[in-house]
């Protein structure tokens, strides 16, 4: 079977600096890191996989996100490939999608499309139902794990707002995963460090993926940014640092004078 995951590079941190000319946010000196739901993908994918099954990380970015892809190799990936074009830039979730989409479109064959259920950097969690339906292929989001896999079908444990469910479906599917919370991402040792620089390692641009133009970047994106803001920062609460019995009692009176009691 072949595996597809799909990752992001994605910022370490949450301080990040806009530009209110651009509505851009400013990426110089962040550093970044793989996006810790697309690991877990990536490592249910490891999990399941057996001999002769094969795994390729495709990324969006720029010459920067190699640096992601590596590690993927390193985890365990056989094979890398960076989508990298200028009519590729400013894509929202609905134009990332179609390019991943022609992407994958170049293999003759692939099992399960893994992704992350939603990024840390924006959250929409739009990607992989997008990705599901520009390829005509069932999803199933918020996938904790990989129960089962034979005879062209997969047992999926995913949560729900109540708990669990359990879905069986077809070959081939795409699965966003979220990861439960005793997931710990693994980090690679040195030896795979090393041994991820002899592994296929590919650019695709445009030409490459021979996909409709008209539907990547700003030209095929749906959403049009407006403004992009930091939030205000909020104010610092107040601490009681007195005895419980002398704390209950200026509690309450602070509750009182808000009327929240």
């Amino acid at each position: 079977m072949r595996f597809i995951i799909c990752v992001k590079q994605v910022p370490e941190t949450n301080d990040l600096k806009i530009d209110p000319k651009t509505n851009k946010v400013l990426k110089q000196g962040v550093s970044t890191i793989i996006n810790p739901f697309d690991q877990f993908a990536l490592e249910e994918a490891i999990k399941i996989r057996k001999e002769g099954d094969e795994i390729i990380v495709i990324s969006m970015g720029d010459t920067e996100t190699k640096s992601t892809l590596m590690r993927c190799l390193a985890l365990g990936a056989d094979r890398a490939i960076l989508l990298n074009d200028d009519c590729f830039k400013d894509s929202d979730t609905f134009g990332t999608s179609n390019i991943l989409a022609a992407a994958i479109r170049k293999f003759d064959d692939y099992s399960i499309i893994f992704c992350g259920n939603s990024s840390f950097d924006t959250g929409s969690s739009q990607v992989g139902p997008e990705l599901a339906a520009i390829l005509g292929i069932p999803q199933v989001t918020y996938a904790e794990s990989t129960e089962k896999v034979e005879n062209g079908k997969i047992r999926i444990k995913a949560q729900t707002d109540e708990g669990y469910r359990i879905v069986e479906s077809t070959l081939p599917l795409v699965i966003a995963g979220i990861p439960p919370s005793s997931f710990q991402p693994r980090i690679p040792p040195l030896p795979k460090i090393l041994a991820a620089q002899k592994k296929p390692y590919e650019v695709w641009n445009v030409e490459d993926i021979e996909g409709d133009k008209a539907k990547f970047g700003s030209t095929g994106s749906l959403i049009k940014v407006k403004k992009l803001y930091e939030p205000p920062k909020r104010e610092q609460g107040i601490v009681i640092t007195e005895e419980p019995n002398i704390a209950v009692g200026k509690l309450i009176e602070l509750l009182s004078k808000d009327k929240v009691i």
